[in-house]
Order: C-alpha cells, then structure tokens, then sequence
C-alpha cells in the first residue's frame, strides 16, 4: 500500500518549529495515535491550530500539557486548566479565534484564498492588529488563511488510496484540515481496499491525503 506509513516514518517527518493542525472537538475524532507519536518524539516549539485544546489527558490537549507548544490558534481552552495556566504564565502564546472564523481560515487555505471577510470580532480584542475592510458600506475583519506544514486527521473508514469517511460528528473539522497543510496524515479507525467505499459516501477524497497511519 503506497501511502502506508509507519510510527518511525511519521517520526522522520517530524521537526522542531513545525505548524501543526490537529482535527477533532473536544478529542472527537482526534488522532490519537498520531499525537503518541509526536509526543514519544523530541521535536518542541509547535506552533499547532486545532479547534480547541480537550483535556490535559485527551487529544491536542496531551501537547499542551507536555509543553511542546509555543503558539496556538483555538476557538475553545476552557475545558483544559493547563491551557490557560501557560497563557497566564506567558509559556503559551494563544490566539484565540471565533469557532466559524477558524474553520473558514482554515478552508481559505485550502481553497488558495487569500482570506475571508466577517463582520464577527469587530469592536473586540479579536480585531486588534487587523484589516478593517468596509464592503457597501458595512465593515468588515479581514481574517487570514490558516495553513500548516503538516495535519494529522482522523478517519473512521479509509481505504488504501485515503478515500475517507468520517462517522458522526468526528467529521468537525477533519475535511478541513485535509485540505489546508503540505503534508496530511490521517490515522485510520478501519481500513478498507479501494473500492470497498461508495463513491457518493466519501467525505475526504483520497487526492487530499498523503499517508494513511493505523496504530495499534
């Protein structure tokens, strides 16, 4: 299977000051085995866009706890206290962003856009440092693409070629992250042989994905 990848694999991919996406909501449908392998590796300093940091023990969370993030782009922390114990502390820089505003930045990335404009954050500490753009007479953020050196998704059905399927709501923000990194892991819950996933099914088109992980 061409896009098989190994634990020790992915290891080599890994580096120090990497922009990392990592798919789920509140761990739902985060790649777990994928986030082991980064914390069995030494690699620090990740600069990592998710839509929200779990638990100290589940999902993106684990990072945030083992100290190998030093920037962050999240809509939610509240649900992990050492999240925002950094943030106070001045060892995590947050930047936190509007829920629909990430995942659109996310997806101008993806689509090659050069952002998107939303009425959402004017007149708040979100529109500090930003574009204003005023459209008919109405302003405007002009918010930035998100893009990332690598993202580690997850799949609940994948077949040998990364034709995806995303049960419930582990889709969140997975098909968008696929989209939007040079590089997209994804960690199979099943795998399947080409050919075995309708076509109409298919959330994630396998073109999108570069290496297919499945842990233990």
């Amino acid at each position: 299977m061409k896009k098989s990848i190994s634990a020790n694999e992915i290891a080599n991919l890994l580096r120090d000051d990497m922009t990392i996406m990592i798919g789920g909501f509140m761990a739902n449908g985060a790649p777990e085995g994928l986030i082991d392998i980064i914390l069995e590796s030494d690699i620090k300093n990740i600069t990592l866009i998710t839509t929200d940091t779990g638990t100290p023990e589940s999902g993106s969370g684990r990072l945030i706890k083992a100290k190998r993030i030093k920037k962050l782009y999240a809509s939610h922390i509240g649900t992990n206290p050492e999240t925002g114990a950094q943030m106070n502390s001045g060892e995590l820089d947050v930047e936190l962003v509007p829920q629909g505003t990430l995942a659109e930045r996310i997806r101008a990335a993806g689509a090659g856009l050069g952002g998107v404009l939303t009425p959402t954050g004017l007149g708040t500490l979100v529109a500090e440092s930003k574009q204003v753009i005023q459209v008919d007479g109405k302003d405007f953020l002009l918010e930035k693409p998100l893009h990332a050196d690598l993202a580690l998704i997850r799949g609940s059905v994948v077949d040998t070629k990364g034709n995806t399927v995303y049960k419930g709501t582990t889709q969140n923000f997975n098909p968008l992250m696929a989209t939007a990194a040079d590089t997209v892991i994804i960690e199979a819950a099943s795998l399947v042989n080409a050919g075995d996933i309708a076509p109409e099914a298919v959330h994630t088109p396998g073109l999108f994905i570069d290496h297919i992980y499945q842990g233990a």
